[in-house]
């Protein structure tokens, strides 16, 4: 029977039936298409008429599967059945909002474990985009409506070089319920928490506000339940933005550094030009030696200059400073043109509005802690890079 001629006759069945045996089941049927002629499973017997093609049904009524069953005791096993596989893991009960979990349920720490805990998803707020100095963070809340309950999330950032041994040194921990909405956090991160797309679904976040520039750093978290089970880690690595440069001081210093190396330099002139490179950040170095050399490198380049009138010693010195910009941003600082920008963004600053207890922090919910919040603005500095003056879509980064 094709399969068409079979949805058909359960359809007509369930029309003529007076008592509903097939209770909860919408059928609506339409011939889409054939089967192709080079499927011979598909020809009728005795016609050279193909029997249409089937497709998938449209689903205008969604019931679970146990209000299917008359059988009231039946009905109910199969219940808990189902919402034992879905929130449980099939290895426990379902008590009200929780899993009471079998006794063959414990992992090797003695913790019941058979209500799953998901690792939440990190990622960058996409409504603030890093500068040099700050990043800003969000995540979903992962709490289930039935079974784990979350307790804390915890968030470690650490800067990574080649000094760093990343697996060794782990960073900087903050509790988001004991540091950040206790306050107990510096004035250089600040939580905060709002409702997702979905009202019943809470999204946190943190803004780190004195990051360094052109830096890279690595963001991990994991969540904790009631029980002081951690999940799976999440990790974001990004790089700040490059540092802020005044474009036009930079060139004025490279106009000074010309004439203090014009002609006969004195001993006074060569500490004055040593002094002013050592001084100045290693971006705005980086761009001073950029306008050096697109003025006066028909008298010599910086580096050679330098050199000459410094000595070798000094301007190594000088010249080690340039290695620690990254290849990214000693690209960016060749531009033509650089501006400064100054965006101003919201964010949003929460603290909790009860005390949690020391040593109780795993029998406390966090999506049940009362917060107060408020939308504070942070100002952002960029810089802005260009070909020429005269062009107007020059990028931040």
């Amino acid at each position: 029977m094709p399969f068409i001629t079979y949805l058909s006759g359960l359809l007509t069945a369930q029309m003529l039936s007076d008592d509903q045996l097939i209770l909860g089941v919408e059928i609506h049927c339409e011939e889409k298409g054939r089967c192709p002629s080079t499927c011979h499973l598909c020809r009728r017997a005795g016609k050279e008429q193909l029997s249409p093609a089937p497709v998938l049904l449209e689903i205008n009524r969604v019931v679970p599967l146990y209000t299917l069953i008359q059988d009231n005791e039946t009905k109910e096993v199969f219940r808990g059945a189902l919402m034992s596989s879905y929130w449980c893991s099939g290895k426990g009960d379902v008590i009200e909002d929780w899993c009471r979990c079998d006794l063959n349920a414990f992992d090797e720490n003695g913790l019941p474990n058979c209500s799953p805990l998901p690792p939440p998803v990190l990622r960058l707020s996409p409504n603030v985009e890093p500068s040099s100095t700050v990043v800003s963070l969000e995540w979903l809340d992962v709490q289930p409506a039935i079974g784990t309950k979350v307790s804390d999330y915890v968030l470690q950032h650490k800067k990574v070089d080649e000094y760093t041994d990343t697996d060794l040194y782990t960073g900087e921990s903050l509790s988001f319920a004991d540091d950040l909405l206790s306050g107990l956090g510096t004035s250089c991160v600040a939580a905060g928490r709002s409702h997702g797309e979905v009202p019943e679904t809470s999204l946190y976040s943190v803004i780190f506000k004195c990051l360094e520039p052109d830096g890279l750093y690595k963001f991990t978290l994991y969540a904790v339940d009631t029980r002081g089970r951690h999940s799976e880690l999440s990790t974001v690595t990004l790089r700040t933005a490059c540092p802020l440069v005044d474009d036009g001081k930079a060139e004025e210093l490279a106009d000074k550094i010309y004439n203090l190396y014009n002609g006969y330099t004195s001993g006074k002139e060569q500490q004055t030009a040593y002094n002013t490179l050592m001084e100045v950040s290693t971006s705005m170095l980086f761009r001073v030696q950029h306008h050096y050399n697109s003025h006066y490198e028909k008298f010599g380049d910086f580096v050679w200059r330098s050199e000459d009138e410094l000595g070798p010693r000094k301007a190594h010195l000088i010249l080690r400073r340039l290695e620690k910009v990254s290849s990214h941003c000693s690209t960016l600082l060749r531009s033509a043109y650089i501006q400064s920008r100054t965006d101003t963004m919201p964010y949003l600053f929460c603290r909790s509005e009860e005390v949690r207890p020391a040593g109780m922090v795993w029998y406390s919910i966090l999506k049940d802690t009362k917060v107060t919040c408020e939308e504070k603005m942070v100002s952002m500095l960029r810089n802005m890079y260009g070909e020429s003056k005269g062009r107007s879509n020059v990028a931040p980064f």
